[in-house]
This record gives C-alpha cells, structure tokens and sequence, in this order.
C-alpha cells in the first residue's frame, strides 16, 4: 500500500507532495470519490509513474469530469479509468480508449426496492 500526500495551494490546484511506500514495478490502483477536472489523479498518476510504477488503474465513484478532464486522462499515465454513471458522461468519453462506466443502475434501482419495502438494504453489500 502507499499513500499519495497531496495539497491544494488554492482551489482548483493540487501538488502531490509525496508517495509514502513503493511502488516501484507495481500495478497501482487509486480509489477516489469524485473527479472534477481530473488534475490531481492525472498529477498522481505521473508522480506514480516516475516512482517506477507499472501502470495505473483509477476507480471513482463519481466522474464530473468537467472543462479538458477527458483530454487530461487520455493523455495521462492512467491506463484505465473506471467511474459509474451516477453522472451521465456517456458522450464525453467516446474518443477516450482509457475510460469506463459501469453501471449502477441495477443496485440503486435493488436499494429504492427495499427501502420501499423495508427489507435490508445492507444485504445487498454481503
């Protein structure tokens, strides 16, 4: 495991500071919950890269991916970038070969299904 430390000199910036741990000849996965103008998982991924990782897997709960976002990532050390459709992006990312969405439609749809019938929602994470 290692650890991205980042700061955010003013908003919309971030710098990664550090990486405490190797990840040298490693596959990285980074989670995140939200991209907004991808600059700080794009800034990530390169740090990453020049530590010596292998490549770099992103997964983010929710993909904004506002103003040059997808241009960022498709042209970024990030070898594939996996967000749900809690955000419908399905247009912006044609060109992008390195980004997914996955679905989470059938779960939401389960969740308001058991809330209604006030069965357990928490089961459907088991």
């Amino acid at each position: 495991m290692a650890i991205i430390d980042k700061r955010r000199p003013s908003p919309g910036k971030s710098e990664v500071m550090n990486v405490i741990g190797s990840v040298k000849g490693k596959s990285c996965i980074m989670v995140d919950d939200i991209i907004d103008s991808g600059g700080t998982i794009v800034n990530a991924a390169k740090v990453l890269k020049e530590k010596g990782a292998k490549e770099i897997h992103v997964y983010i709960t929710h993909g904004v991916l506002s103003g040059d976002a997808v241009n960022k990532i498709k042209n970024s050390d990030i070898k594939n970038l996996v967000i749900t459709d809690t955000i419908d992006n399905y247009s912006k990312i044609k060109s992008a070969k390195n980004i997914e969405i996955l679905s989470v439609s059938n779960l939401m749809a389960e969740a308001i299904r058991r809330i209604s019938n006030s069965t357990s929602v928490s089961y459907l994470f088991k």
